[in-house]
């Protein structure tokens, strides 16, 4: 720990050694509920929430023994900094994690001998690129993998699973999502949903079926032990928690379901949503067994640098097929041009993700600690969690705090910091959505982010950050925003 973190160490210990504590406050507990995920932003306005809404102001129920505390409430930024002192053994052990995987990133790139010869690029067909090729290669190795395919012209994660499901499925096929529902953008990529007829996997006589989570959140283990009939062809595993109150999946259980799986019929292609996965463990999916994964470099994979794009990694033959989505036929993985600059943010990308997701895992982990110690329910739940969770689920209670909370992020980014963020309708999800982003790559989770959809029981997930105190000087804003809410609230 710095000479400089430990004087702020010192320091939050003996003002708060001074002052008396806020009694501990218990937590509720929460079934899992609303397992659908958003990850794209709503429509932004300036105009006042309460007169777009055509409502009167909502009396507001005070978080969890609110009254009890009020008396000797810290200040907002006490709270952050004394709750960051408490956290810093954390941090001590994510950063063993980082360790791990730059070192698992630089061998791969050490064994593929990567120079600045491959930053140069292509245009038009992008025939021979050796960069591209010579990328694929890395996060192939990095993965645990066969063989990978990193693109620029994946527009987003949706579009890197949805051409995966398409290459992997075919008409009379099932689909078996195993860990509940998917994310909210591939509710119409499967035909839940949307414009009949437009090409979903429906459209193209694939059947869906999904197993329920327990209670807990967890998957259902004995469920999945027999779930397998002899139309089902591909098993999604979505590995974040995404809109769910559940815990994000461990590598261990991925595992365990590939085994759950391949052992009623080897055939079936297990594919694992990656999204907000990435080096969140020291594996990933395809070393442990999955036939595919996919995410998009927008979020963790691209180290918050690379401007677009999106990955699948597995077996060879599956990822040609995702490819062949994705372009053609018969042109498959051997096209597709990307300009000098940006596939050099592609490798560069790669080798801060490991750094990049630490420091995100970080900022959770502070959000845990200090949201809880509010009186709110966090998952993960404070302190150490298996596996560290990219996202970190907090159980607001209400709309106003939801629209309080992100309006406060979201004054505290670089870019759209002016912005009021608003609860609206975003192509591709069911439920109205706000979402806290000021980031410099448009729409990245990575970077800092705060959203949910709003719906009961007001959920807000807290993503992303290139440096723990980011997260800090949000969430002393954030605090302050909700307690006044509470205020205006309780007395309207």
């Amino acid at each position: 720990m710095s000479s400089t973190v430990t004087s702020i160490c010192q320091a939050v210990h003996a003002r708060t050694q001074a002052a008396p504590r806020a009694p501990a406050l218990p937590r509720r507990s929460v079934a899992a509920a609303g397992e659908g995920r958003s990850a794209n932003r709503a429509k932004w306005a300036s105009g006042d929430l309460e007169a777009r809404s055509g409502a009167g102001a909502t009396v507001l129920e005070a978080p969890l023994a609110a009254e009890q505390e009020q008396e000797q409430q810290l200040d907002a930024s006490e709270l952050v900094w004394d709750s960051a002192a408490e956290v810093q053994l954390l941090f001590a052990d994510i950063d063993r994690m980082v360790h791990a995987n730059l070192k698992r990133v630089q061998q791969a790139m050490r064994r593929q001998r990567i120079g600045p010869h491959h930053f140069a690029g292509s245009t038009g067909y992008g025939h021979g690129d050796l960069g591209r090729e010579a990328l694929d290669a890395v996060v192939a190795e990095v993965m645990g993998a066969e063989a990978a395919a990193v693109r620029i012209q994946f527009v987003s994660g949706t579009h890197a699973i949805s051409s995966a499901l398409f290459g992997c499925l075919r008409p009379g096929d099932e689909l078996l999502a195993v860990a509940g529902s998917p994310y909210d953008t591939l509710e119409e990529v499967i035909g839940l949903r949307g414009t009949p007829g437009i090409g979903s996997l429906k459209d193209w006589g694939v059947s869906y079926r999904k197993l329920e989570l327990q209670p807990s959140g967890e998957i259902d283990w004995e469920a999945l032990a027999s779930a397998v009939r002899p139309e089902s062809k591909v098993a999604l595993v979505q590995r974040s928690c995404g809109y769910a109150l559940r815990p994000t999946l461990r590598i261990d259980e991925i595992e365990r379901a590939v085994k759950a799986i391949k052992a009623q019929n080897p055939d079936v292609i297990v594919v694992v949503d990656n999204c907000y996965g990435e080096f969140t463990d020291v594996q990933e999916p395809p070393a442990v067994g999955a036939d595919l994964c996919m995410g998009s470099l927008i979020k963790n994979g691209g180290g918050t640098i690379v401007s677009g794009g999106g990955y699948v990694a597995g077996r060879a033959d599956l990822v040609e097929r995702a490819v062949a989505r994705l372009t053609a036929p018969g042109i498959g993985i051997d096209a597709g041009c990307v300009p000098g600059e940006t596939l050099r943010l592609m490798f560069q990308g790669l080798w801060l993700a490991p750094q990049m997701v630490g420091e995100a895992i970080k900022g959770g982990r502070l959000a845990a600690q200090v949201l809880a110690r509010e009186g709110y329910n966090v998952i993960p739940a404070p302190g150490r969690c298996s596996p560290w969770s990219f996202i970190t689920a907090v159980e607001l209670g209400s709309k106003e705090r939801m629209v309080a909370f992100c309006r406060a992020v979201q004054q505290c980014c670089p870019i759209g910091s002016y912005i009021r963020p608003e609860p609206g309708i975003t192509p591709g999800y069911g439920d109205e959505v706000i979402f806290a982003d000021g980031t410099f790559i448009d729409g990245s989770t990575a970077e800092l982010s705060a959203d949910g959809p709003i719906r009961p029981p007001y959920v807000v997930y807290c993503q992303g950050g290139t440096h723990w105190t980011h997260w800090a000087y949000g969430l002393e804003a954030a605090v302050g925003a909700m307690r006044q809410a509470d205020a205006e609230g309780g007395s309207a």
